[in-house]
């Protein structure tokens, strides 16, 4: 899977679709897709930026959805349980998952400079990582793959 977030895409189109796929994801899981958890998950998809559980909580009260902390840790940690949202942990913060649907290990691309977050897919198990886990009789659970660097427009132009 290439990494998404860097590169040019109908950012509308993007988003109808991943709301679209967790909306009919929970209809045949039988979870509930309220409102304020659709509203969030939407918000994440606004932008290919991790955005903190308090500037997402700042949009809910200022459109009348919540005011209290739990309303969005709720509604994120509904999200992240469910395959649509991912933490990084490096910047405490949250990310809309680019590959809802699919299963995957991802691995995040984070610029430094304007903070657009990418994903992409690893395979630690398969990788270097997971050769010397197994070697060293370890059996590897979960990982969190952060990447910090310059995303493409934020590099200075070669001279």
């Amino acid at each position: 899977m290439p990494p998404l977030g860097f590169e040019q895409h109908d950012h509308s189109s993007c988003i109808s679709e991943a709301v679209a796929r967790a909306d009919e994801y929970c209809r045949d899981a039988g979870l509930q897709f309220t409102p304020v958890r659709r509203r969030v998950l939407e918000i994440l998809l606004a932008e290919h930026r991790a955005i903190g559980a308090y500037d997402i909580l700042d949009r809910l009260r200022d459109e009348g959805l919540g005011s209290q902390p739990p309303v969005a840790y709720r509604a994120l940690d509904f999200l992240v349980d469910n395959g649509f949202a991912h933490k990084v942990e490096k910047l405490n913060a949250f990310v809309a998952c680019g590959h809802s649907g699919q299963e995957h290990t991802p691995a995040f691309l984070i610029c430094r400079k304007c903070a657009t977050v990418a994903e992409t897919n690893t395979e630690p198990k398969r990788g270097l990582i997971g050769r010397t886990a197994k070697a060293a009789g370890f059996r590897i659970e979960s990982t969190v793959v952060e990447i910090e660097g310059l995303c493409p427009d934020c590099q200075e132009p070669a001279r």
